[in-house]
């Protein structure tokens, strides 16, 4: 779950947060959405226009669903989630044309997001502001046979350290 309905942020500098459902939905119809880890431009995982990303509102928040790519980073990211390394997940947005409410009532002001302005990014990420949110492979990741190594018969063969 990248990000979490009606539960608070942790204290994020001068402020918290916490989302209102319908936050996401037009921004999900509309966005061009990277899954990145840690928010690292340089770290991606799936883009929602390519269909590598998924993303739908749930009753509880907004869940995402990445096809982890045969590159490192991906290789990476999977090991540090079957791990438990990694377990929360983030997103990166703006509020320009968003909707926000804020209450300065509590010692520590709190903004809602109402409606979300822009989604750039969502991914796995080692320190979450949303300390409820979760990230984990999918049984299939989990039990998904592992490529076999490649045949050096050959290059063996040619190097003397094996006869055909």
């Amino acid at each position: 779950m990248a990000a979490v309905f009606n539960s608070y942020s942790e204290d994020l500098g001068y402020f918290r947060e916490k989302i209102n459902p319908g936050a996401f939905a037009d921004v999900l119809l509309r966005d061009d959405v990277r899954a990145l880890f840690n928010h690292d431009v340089n770290q991606l995982l799936g883009r929602n226009k390519a269909g590598t990303l998924r993303m739908v509102e749930t009753d509880d928040g907004l869940a995402i669903e990445v096809d982890l790519p045969d590159a490192t980073v991906g290789r990476d990211v999977a090991e540090y989630l079957r791990r438990r390394d990694v377990t929360g997940m983030s997103f990166s947005f703006d509020m320009e044309d968003g909707i926000e409410e804020w209450d300065y009532s509590g010692n520590l002001p709190s903004r809602t997001l109402v409606k979300v302005g822009r989604l750039y990014d969502v991914g796995p990420v080692t320190f979450p502001a949303y300390t409820n949110t979760s990230a984990a492979l999918r049984s299939l990741e989990i039990h998904r046979p592992k490529p076999a190594p490649p045949d050096n018969s050959l290059w063996l063969a040619r190097a003397g350290l094996l006869s055909l």
